[in-house]
């Protein structure tokens, strides 16, 4: 397994501390054999485990550095983690104007250097910044388009953060009893994998499961996050036309 796979699966875990150890140690090497792919990475795995930490200036500091080591090599494809970074401190930050931008930006690049995936993954941040800035109907449609890639190309890391997507629609339409049942299925949908959201859609999660909670009530939280848990993420969707 490359250090790229090792670090992002620790991320993913949740294993803060193993992913500052080793990307420290990449830093040194990559930095020693002039490696500048090694180095980024290691750079934005550590601007990721400040974001997670709740540090965004440190997080956006260390994404600048590993952006900084990009723009030095000419290879356009190392810019991808780092912006993608620097646009979620944004976002995160409150600053959903500058964030869609930056999203836009992104999925410019991502779409120049053909990688489907990660365009997806931009649209869903993108619809994000839509919701926040007050605009439903595009973050709806935003995320419709992204649940039909990820359920037709079979994306399995994605399904998880579909499912956000559709607490977050529920949340911002008030329907906090569909909400708690989606927060049921996503949570699922992340222990199926073995997984940890990303910071910033972590963050998300935690906002919305307490407006569940605050709106109905624990025990009619709990009744429906506990049906969300047995439902499979497509048959969560089969009837929903949102």
């Amino acid at each position: 397994m490359t250090f790229s796979e090792s670090v992002r699966s620790a991320f993913r875990r949740g294993e803060t501390d193993a992913v500052v150890r080793m990307s420290e140690a990449e830093i040194e090497r990559a930095r020693a054999a002039g490696d500048p792919a090694g180095e980024v990475e290691a750079r934005y795995s550590l601007a990721r485990v400040a974001i997670r930490g709740g540090d965004l200036p440190g997080g956006e500091a260390r994404a600048r550095e590993a952006l900084e080591v990009a723009l030095r090599s000419g290879d356009r494809s190392l810019e991808e983690r780092p912006r993608h970074v620097l646009a979620a401190v944004a976002r995160m930050s409150g600053d959903l104007l500058r964030a869609r931008d930056l999203y836009r930006e992104s999925i410019a690049l991502n779409e120049t250097l053909g990688r489907p995936k990660m365009v997806n993954s931009e649209f869903h941040n993108l619809a994000f910044c839509e919701l926040g800035l007050g605009h439903l109907d595009t973050a709806r449609a935003l995320f419709a388009e992204n649940r039909e890639r990820v359920f037709g190309n079979d994306w399995a890391d994605f399904v998880p953060y579909v499912c956000i997507a559709g607490v977050a629609l529920a949340t911002a339409e008030g329907d906090h009893t569909r909400a708690a049942l989606m927060i049921g299925v996503a949570d699922a949908a992340f222990a199926a994998l073995g997984q940890v959201p990303d910071p910033d859609d972590a963050a998300d999660l935690a906002t919305m499961r307490t407006a569940a909670i605050t709106a109905l009530g624990r025990a009619a939280f709990g009744q429906e996050y506990a049906a969300g848990q047995t439902l499979e993420p497509r048959a969560a969707f089969a009837h929903d036309q949102r």
